[in-house]
């Protein structure tokens, strides 16, 4: 991939108007646009067919989660929708994983479409050991993130989101060719905000990362083109 097909843009935003023209500002240097859940809610659907037809592609963002015939629904409406990726939560376990890939696959291969990867949330980059301590996990950040993304690789999924810190072991366990997406990348010009555990563009790369999203260093930035653009030199 080129530097610039790596980096996925959030579009952490509450409207159309202002979705639309980040994505306007931005086409010609970024490729993948994250849509989330504030987004979505706001906007619906309607939303990712609208960036879709601006030729660009869509990480669909919803970390679906729930039992697994209602996940596995979700995921076909998300292939409908023309997405490049979307992702599920992992503690959802293995057959709501199993069963939504092998639902998306079969309605991508009914549409006649290009199948969507499939991303599995680890553990999100807000939280850290205390925070695993608080909701009862015990074992240590690496080997709770590890064990997710083996169980996801077993259930047939593309790849997993997880931390820049996670990034090199997942890529030494699980090769080459298992994607992974990693949020918390910010460039040593932008503040931290509410991420804990993070990186630098350079450094998530070098860690084994496939793909890095950022979103408030580019798209509160004075110059969002020129955010991306040192982003993508970093890369």
């Amino acid at each position: 991939m080129r530097p610039n097909e790596r980096l996925i843009v959030a579009l952490d935003v509450d409207s159309k108007e202002k979705a639309l023209r980040i994505v306007d500002e931005l086409k010609e240097e970024v490729g993948i646009f994250k849509i989330g859940s504030e987004l979505f809610t706001a906007c619906g659907p309607k939303i990712v067919e609208d960036i879709c037809k601006k030729g660009s592609k869509v990480f669909l963002d919803l970390k679906f989660h729930d039992i697994p015939n209602t996940v596995a629904k979700a995921a076909v409406s998300a292939t409908r929708l023309g997405v490049f990726m979307f992702n599920l939560h992992s503690l959802g376990g293995y057959d709501m994983m199993a069963r939504s890939a092998l639902a998306a696959r079969a309605e991508a291969d009914k549409l006649k479409i290009e199948q969507p990867k499939i991303l599995a949330v680890t553990v999100l980059t807000s939280m850290d050991e205390n925070s695993l301590k608080k909701v009862g996990v015990d074992d240590n950040m690496k080997n709770q993130v590890l064990r997710l993304a083996v169980l996801a690789k077993g259930a047939s999924l593309d790849g997993v989101v997880a931390s820049p810190q996670e990034a090199s072991m997942i890529r030494e366990r699980l090769g080459k060719d298992f994607l992974i997406v990693t949020p918390g990348v910010r460039p040593s010009w932008a503040a931290a905000g509410d991420q804990k555990r993070i990186a630098t563009p350079k450094e998530a790369i070098e860690s084994g990362a496939d793909y890095i999203v950022v979103g408030r260093p580019i798209i509160e930035a004075d110059d969002p083109v020129e955010a991306a653009k040192r982003i993508i030199k970093e890369i």
